[in-house]
């Protein structure tokens, strides 16, 4: 029998979502009758969602957060028990890449020209910020909000993993390996959790355009960059993903009465990339 999807009263706390993709997952949420806590270290951003959801009837707060800082997570717990109650739904999207952590070539070379960022000028702090942010952030964000959750039924986490964690890309080597650990960690929390009811899965989200990646696929005049033109030529389906194409993905995860029984996947929702092997 087909189910409608119905959050009503469900308290969902959305991590990264001042961000172009968990910002609409939020907004997604509250439509479909949650409670949303919107975290981000950037609270205007996050308020930006949360003027719409409140706009069309929904309920949502926007919280100051750094999920590298558990001190400043508790906190943030406490007021959202306050605002909502216990948390059922835990999006962890905190994450991202940093310049310092990413070469400028994709293969090396014996002669390189001398401003390359290659992979031995790769800088260690920029390294540590990619996969504290993405992996630390994930795990210490689990620790303080799935207190509430165990035994409480229907709780679940996703956590947002990438098409990186199955093919690692050119150039990212830290971003990828990050989201390598995050897959990981999701089947690992699935089995941590399993006897006290709380499910643990993830999306691997394919190409979509951002403001974090907006430059690396389109230059000033909103033409593809080549590296966008390899990105869709090895995407089956021809383009870049939406915002929107994450939500089904998403909320069949979050719905007990649709993945009573899933637990442990990475889901991914990327127009066919993972399936292509480019010939």
């Amino acid at each position: 029998m087909v189910k409608v999807i119905d959050f009503k009263d469900k308290v969902v706390v959305v991590t990264g979502a001042g961000g172009v993709l968990c910002g609409y997952l939020a907004t997604e949420f509250a439509k479909a009758g949650a409670k949303v806590a919107l975290l981000d270290l950037n609270q205007e951003a996050a308020q930006t969602y949360v003027d719409q959801i409140l706009e069309a009837g929904g309920h949502a707060k926007a919280y100051e957060s750094n999920v590298l800082d558990k001190a400043n997570l508790e906190q943030v717990r406490k007021t959202i028990l306050a605002d909502f109650g216990a948390v059922d739904i835990l999006v962890n999207g905190a994450g991202g890449n940093n310049p310092k952590a990413t070469t400028d070539n994709e293969f090396h070379e014996v002669d390189l020209p001398e401003d390359t960022n290659s992979f031995f000028d790769l800088d260690e702090a920029g390294i540590s910020f990619v996969f504290n942010l993405n992996y630390l952030g994930t795990l210490l964000s689990t620790q303080v909000f799935a207190k509430d959750m165990v035994g409480r039924p229907g709780a679940n986490i996703i956590n947002i993993s990438s098409m990186n964690a199955f093919t690692p890309l050119t150039k990212i080597p830290a971003y990828s390996g990050a989201k390598a650990a995050i897959s990981n960690f999701t089947q690992w929390l699935a089995v941590h959790f399993s006897k006290v009811g709380i499910r643990c899965n993830a999306i691997a989200p394919g190409f979509l355009v951002t403001n974090q990646n907006r430059t690396l696929l389109f230059d000033n005049e909103g033409q593809p960059t080549a590296r966008a033109h390899k990105i869709l030529n090895n995407t089956p389906m021809g383009r870049f993903g939406e915002a929107e194409e994450l939500v089904g993905g998403v909320f069949f995860l979050a719905d007990e009465n649709l993945s009573s029984f899933v637990n442990g996947v990475v889901l991914p929702i990327d127009g066919g990339f993972s399936a292509y092997s480019g010939v």
